[in-house]
């Protein structure tokens, strides 16, 4: 039954910071100790479709500005990244839920080798990043002409 369960570190990991943050809020009865608040990581999903024009990477990224978040090319393999920071401002306010989350987030993707790199482009809409991956002119192989020696 276990082996069916995906594994995922930063929700393992973030689900044991929040019960160490209940236990504390529990004993200190509510009170939870500002240096226990970590921010949570910001984790955009992707989405990569094929077109006929080449491939396109979709990714949610609400809040964020333009500014705020990096692609870049090297070595055939594209890297997003960027961070979502926390806006909240601590003065005597009680929070009893906060479900929205923060923090880095880095994600890198190996390009097919038909993709032409000198014309991506990425466009950011309605808190959706869009990266657009066309094809190059194909690749046709090249005929050597064998000669006797």
């Amino acid at each position: 039954m276990y082996a069916l369960m995906p594994f995922k570190r930063e929700r393992t990991l973030g689900r044991l910071r929040r019960d160490t943050e209940d236990i504390f809020e529990r004993f200190f009865g509510g009170f939870a100790l500002p240096e226990l608040k970590a921010e949570v990581d910001f984790d955009p999903k992707f989405d990569i479709k094929e077109t006929e024009e080449g491939f396109e990477v979709l990714a949610d990224v609400p809040g964020l500005k333009p500014e705020e978040i990096e692609v870049t090319l090297q070595d055939g393999v594209l890297t997003i990244q960027g961070e979502k920071k926390s806006e909240r401002e601590e003065k005597q306010e009680k929070y009893h839920l906060v479900e929205r989350s923060y923090g880095r987030f880095y994600r890198s993707f190996r390009l097919p080798e038909d993709i032409d790199c000198e014309k991506l482009s990425a466009t950011q809409k309605d808190g959706v990043l869009k990266i657009t991956l066309p094809r190059g002119p194909e690749a046709k192989p090249k005929e050597i002409e064998v000669k006797a020696g």
